[in-house]
């Protein structure tokens, strides 16, 4: 398989092999595959828990154990309070 570089992608492969990080170009590419490999399942991982969490909410609406929407906005109105760094 021959793989083509932008000129700035070559040299960023070429300052790994010569910091001494990779032994080869090859290796360079097989990290960032595995990298890549390794963010997809984490993605899919946390669509599987956001498709799981959304059909136990539908789950918990169709026994009638919802709430309003005025208190769900208000719980996520709580919650970004919480996460916001003081002064911004």
């Amino acid at each position: 398989m021959n793989v083509s570089l932008t000129p700035e992608l070559e040299q960023f492969v070429d300052m790994k092999v010569k910091e001494g990080l990779y032994n080869s170009a090859s290796e360079v590419v097989r990290d960032g595959l595995r990298m890549l490999t390794e963010r997809d399942q984490e993605r899919k991982a946390k669509l599987d828990a956001l498709r799981h969490a959304v059909a136990e909410g539908l789950t918990q609406v169709e026994q009638g154990k919802g709430v309003s929407g005025k208190a769900a906005f208000a719980k996520v109105r709580g919650r970004r309070g919480q996460r916001s760094e003081p002064g911004r």
